[in-house]
């Protein structure tokens, strides 16, 4: 609650209207679900401000342990809000999507739940300039009538995706890494400050970049999720098979062994990257070398 109302002085002191509260649940990115205490404190704080409560709800689906999801309408459905509070009743709104839970980015759906009839109103014509094609409408609306297929399909990739959870967080660990406790989403929130060279977010920054580069890794830096200590990755998992995700644990603890032998990383460069770097030039070479003989024999065709 202190942050809630730290958030919003700091708001006021900028002369910004605060008009509501976005919250993501489960969180992206550190995984977790939101308790009914919480929820409640923020139904109280939007009470007393007068403001909406957005509540982005993409990964509901993806919990995998316990404790469970409780939507923010549950909460307001307990507090009776539809007969002691229409107008808060009226401010909260829900948007979703198929792109996590049922694997489907590329479908392009979501939607928005609102007992607002403004804004159900309004997102109906916004809806007109992103519409969903007939052909995908068909498969989907086919696809979710089937309940017991959904109801199988959910169950099994909270299942896998507890199982890949679980293989990360023990290889991290084996690598001198731990993880924040999760119960949901398709990533973790891996703790890092161990090897940065100083606490700062340019240093983060560094060690992203040599883990991009060295390792051949990509992880979510802390700082773009806003993240107010430095050092802190959000590291995805879901996308990848069981083989990968062994061959990125074994990369990571190889780095981090030769990073505790040579001291933290940024303060001097050990001989492997050297010899990385000096083979990712040469590779490099090599493969501007074939792409130039190919465009000299696409010119002599």
């Amino acid at each position: 609650m202190s942050a809630l109302e730290d958030a919003y002085q700091s708001a006021q002191t900028l002369n910004l209207k605060v008009k509501g509260v976005l919250i993501t649940n489960p969180s992206n990115p550190l995984g977790t679900t939101m308790t009914r205490e919480e929820l409640n404190h923020l139904i109280t704080f939007a009470i007393a401000k007068n403001i909406h409560i957005i509540s982005d709800e993409v990964f509901a689906g993806t919990v995998f342990d316990s404790p469970g999801f409780i939507s923010i309408m549950e909460a307001a459905m307990d507090r009776r809000l539809e007969n002691e509070n229409p107008d808060l009743w009226n401010r909260i709104h829900i948007v979703y999507s198929l792109s996590k839970d049922l694997g489907l980015p590329g479908f392009r759906v979501g939607m928005i739940y609102s007992n607002n009839e403004t804004v159900v109103s309004a997102a109906t014509r916004m809806s007109s300039f992103g519409l969903v094609s007939s052909q995908t409408q068909y498969l989907l609306s086919n696809m979710l009538a089937n309940k017991k297929f959904t109801s199988k399909y959910m169950k099994e990739n909270q299942k896998r995706l507890k199982r890949k959870r679980e293989m990360l967080v023990s290889g991290l660990r084996t690598s001198g890494m731990e993880c924040l406790k999760s119960n949901a989403g398709l990533f973790c929130w891996v703790d890092m400050r161990h090897l940065l060279s100083s606490n700062s977010f340019e240093a983060e920054t560094k060690l992203w970049k040599t883990i991009l580069c060295e390792v051949g890794l990509n992880m979510t830096a802390g700082e773009s999720c806003h993240c107010s200590e430095p050092g802190w990755f959000r590291v995805c998992f879901a996308s990848m098979s069981q083989a990968t995700l062994q061959i990125a644990m074994r990369r990571l603890r190889d780095f981090s062994e030769r990073s505790s032998c040579s001291g933290r990383i940024g303060n001097k460069i050990s001989s492997q990257q050297q010899n990385m770097s000096s083979l990712r030039r040469k590779l490099l070479s090599n493969w501007v070398h074939k792409l130039s003989s190919s465009e000299c024999d696409e010119q002599h065709r």
